[in-house]
């Protein structure tokens, strides 16, 4: 079939591009409410939002299905040239994350309680931590139905519209946090308010957009949205999707509860050196989300060719960042460590560990880039089971190398990466020739 579009590296960099720029202004919230609540001079209220923010990021996470499985599928159907099935596929997903939103509001008791119990703290930090979650929990809906409607923006290849939605929300959230907690003297709730005002309004600006592009109308007729086949499609890549995520998430979480019984220095030195993991990480998901369009769209359009390319250019840029992060750490990594840290003892032990760090973001590259090739052609299955392979050798690594303490910890989870990224490129070619 003749292509109706020509991936080129600018066409990788205008989808790749803002999604970086998204992830690179993230962290300036958590920032801002660090900040704004350190200023009560309070300790446990600021343990109590480190806690609970733990919490949402983790859910939030979890749920990461609704944006990326909402890329590949409204982009297959752009390729396709399916208007109709483009706002299909929006109303399915803001369906579910509305289902999802309610019910992660009505289960909020228990689940803060399970939380809580796994987290830990001090009784005052566990008290401020379930005042900022009982009332930032209300905006599930909305935050859910922001990841849905970014992941449309993305898949319509209207990435640039999708990052200024991002910053719009995270700069209303930052005002809104120096308003009602330092000026309006809110305390820990205003932090939490000024989360759930902000993802409202976000998400209202996000319909607003959607229904002018979708030429002023959404798809409401239950008949198409309901459609059986299509809808049973979407839950099945949203489930294999969350699975995938669910093994990203445990092998991180288990990494930390492991270095936490090395100690109290391993601990600090492995949490500083995990910013370099996070940092290197924003680049190389610019290029998930990128292959995730690019790729889907090639599905739609049943253009092999465009497939491969998108597939080639993804996986060279992401090498290319995921290298010049690697040097950049390796260069730099002893100056970023005492940026972080003012503890001579931290310090030493970070820097002991700091190749391993510094080795991640290229040791991931291949990962990262064939998750976003395998969801935008909808090949969460063979991901999820591929991702369940690459936890299964990260824990028999991590077994074997018990003795080495938290070196042998580090060449586990280098190991998990690299896995995955293996695993997926030795079975790239069996599915390319299924899918075309």
């Amino acid at each position: 079939m003749t292509p109706t579009f020509t991936v080129t590296h600018a066409r990788v960099f205008a989808i790749a591009g803002p999604a970086m720029l998204a992830n690179l202004t993230t962290p300036l919230l958590g920032l801002v409410a660090t900040a704004a609540i350190g200023r009560l001079g309070e300790a446990h209220l600021l343990g109590g939002v480190a806690l609970a923010a733990i919490v949402f990021d983790g859910i939030y996470w979890l749920f990461g299905f609704l944006r990326m499985g909402t890329v590949a599928l409204t982009a297959q159907a752009l390729g396709a040239g399916d208007v109709k099935e483009q706002r299909a596929v929006l109303s399915r997903a803001l369906l579910i994350a509305g289902l999802i939103g309610a019910g992660l509001i009505a289960l909020q008791t228990p689940l803060v309680h399970a939380t809580s119990e796994l987290l830990g703290g001090s009784a005052a930090v566990r008290q401020a931590a379930e005042t900022y979650f009982f009332v930032r929990i209300w905006s599930a809906p909305f935050t859910l139905g922001n990841l849905s409607l970014v992941g449309w923006l993305v898949g319509t290849a209207r990435a640039s519209i999708a990052l200024a939605l991002q910053i719009a929300i995270n700069s209303f959230n930052i005002a809104l946090t120096v308003l009602l907690v330092i000026w309006l003297d809110f305390g820990i709730r205003g932090a939490a308010l000024a989360a759930l005002l902000a993802e409202a309004a976000g998400f209202a600006v996000g319909l607003a957009v959607a229904w002018r592009l979708l030429g002023r109308r959404f798809e409401t007729s239950a008949a198409i949205v309901l459609e059986r086949d299509k809808l049973l499609r979407m839950l099945a890549v949203n489930r294999d999707i969350m699975i995938r995520t669910a093994c990203v998430i445990g092998a991180f979480a288990f990494f930390a509860s492991q270095g936490a019984r090395a100690g109290d220095l391993a601990l600090a030195a492995n949490a500083v050196l995990q910013n370099f993991v996070m940092i290197g990480s924003f680049f190389l998901d610019g290029m998930a989300t990128a292959a995730e369009q690019l790729c889907g769209r090639s599905v739609g359009a049943r253009d092999r060719p465009g497939f491969v390319r998108a597939t080639k250019l993804a996986l060279a840029w992401g090498l290319g960042f995921g290298l010049a992060s690697s040097a950049v750490f390796l260069a730099g990594g002893t100056a970023l460590i005492d940026m972080m840290t003012t503890s001579a003892e931290v310090r030493r032990v970070a820097r002991e560990f700091m190749a391993f760090a510094a080795a991640a973001p290229v040791l991931g590259a291949l990962a990262y880039t064939l998750d976003g090739v395998f969801i935008g052609a909808t090949w969460a299955r063979d991901m999820r089971n591929l991702m369940l392979v690459a936890f299964a050798i990260y824990l028999a690594t991590w077994w074997a190398l018990t003795p080495y303490g938290n070196a042998g910890l580090w060449v586990a989870i280098l190991v998990f990466l690299a896995a995955r990224g293996l695993l997926q490129a030795a079975r790239y070619p069996a599915l390319l020739r299924q899918t075309f």
